[in-house]
């Protein structure tokens, strides 16, 4: 609007050195007038143009929705990126569509009353469909007036949920929280949450001692406790395998045994076989045999000699075969 005043202005101007000018070739007076009358009339024209030009015409970089405002009160209609024209007492306010990251830094205090210094990023974005509606119920500044004061409550209200040492197990958990708490406060604004998460959460030095010596000492004694654990797989194992090697032994004596047993089970039969072959062919001799046999075996074995003494079956003497013959002789 300013600079359509000034062109305004200008114009006007022009219009005086025209007619001065005009006057000047009427009377056929003061030529130098009348140069210097041209020249301001031909300045002032060009600076009316373009001041009226520069307030008619707009331009709206890409990434943004221009939001047009007459006398202060928005049309219903936008301008998209690119060059417009419009009246030269309309404003256009451009909002930026793109995909916007900011990093708020805040102290919060945990449940048990640990003082946190928190640092929060998010990334958010207005889409062109709701641009007119933001500025017209909110304005350009948005996101001091809603986004800021949403995302320190969203964080401090998570985070006052747990206690200190669950901040630190469960940062995942508590950012995801953060954020679909976030998420539904600041849809409700026609804002959307593109990513957000916790950047850095940082305690008082006594409480980060504190749990330094807590994980140290809880550290120490799942060492000791493995150690022991350890130790008693061992013995238990050694324990395994001297159980496996007594019975090895006593497995191994009753195998010997048996074995022992089994042979003399075996010889005991190979001579209960034998004997009982052996009987067997007597039986089949004794049966073989005949008195003629018997006395043609004894004389085919006879060496020609007498027995020394024979005695008798009753009461005679025994007498010397032998020495009988002799004396005969």
């Amino acid at each position: 609007m300013f600079m359509f005043l000034i062109g305004m202005i200008a114009i006007l101007v022009a219009v005086i050195a025209l007619v001065y000018v005009m006057k000047k070739c009427k009377r056929g007076t003061y030529p130098n007038h009348k140069k210097v009358g041209l020249v301001v009339m031909a300045v002032a024209l060009v600076v009316g143009i373009a001041g009226i030009t520069t307030d008619c015409i707009t331009t709206i970089p890409t990434g943004h929705t221009g939001i047009v405002t007459t006398f202060g009160r928005v049309e219903d209609y936008t301008f998209e990126a690119g060059v417009h024209t419009k009246l030269p007492w309309q404003q256009v306010v451009k909002m930026d569509n793109r995909i916007q990251k900011a990093v708020v830094d805040m102290s919060c205090f945990s449940s048990d009353i640990q003082e946190v210094d928190t640092s929060y990023t998010i990334n958010y974005q207005i889409e062109k469909s709701n641009a007119q509606t933001i500025y017209r119920t909110i304005g350009q500044h948005y996101y001091d007036t809603i986004i800021l004061p949403r995302i320190q409550e969203s964080v401090k209200s998570v985070i006052a949920k747990y206690d200190a040492e669950k901040l630190i197990a469960n940062r995942e958990t508590l950012s995801l929280q953060i954020r679909e708490d976030l998420t539904a406060k600041l849809a409700v604004y026609n804002v959307e949450v593109i990513d957000a998460s916790i950047e850095n959460l940082d305690f008082s030095d006594a409480f980060t001692n504190a749990v330094e010596a807590k994980q140290v000492a809880a550290q120490e004694k799942l060492k000791a406790e493995i150690q022991q654990e350890q130790a008693n797989i061992e013995a238990k194992a050694a324990a395994e395998r001297a159980v496996i090697a007594a019975q090895a032994e006593a497995e191994k004596a009753v195998i010997q045994a048996e074995a022992a047993a089994e042979a003399q089970k075996k010889e005991a039969d190979a001579k209960a076989y034998a004997g009982e072959k052996e009987a067997e062919a007597n039986e089949k001799i004794a049966a073989s045999l005949s008195q003629e046999l018997i006395d043609y075996k004894t004389v085919e074995q006879w060496n020609g000699e007498l027995p020394t003494y024979v005695g008798g079956e009753g009461t005679l003497p025994i007498l010397n075969m032998n020495n009988d013959a002799k004396t005969a002789e």
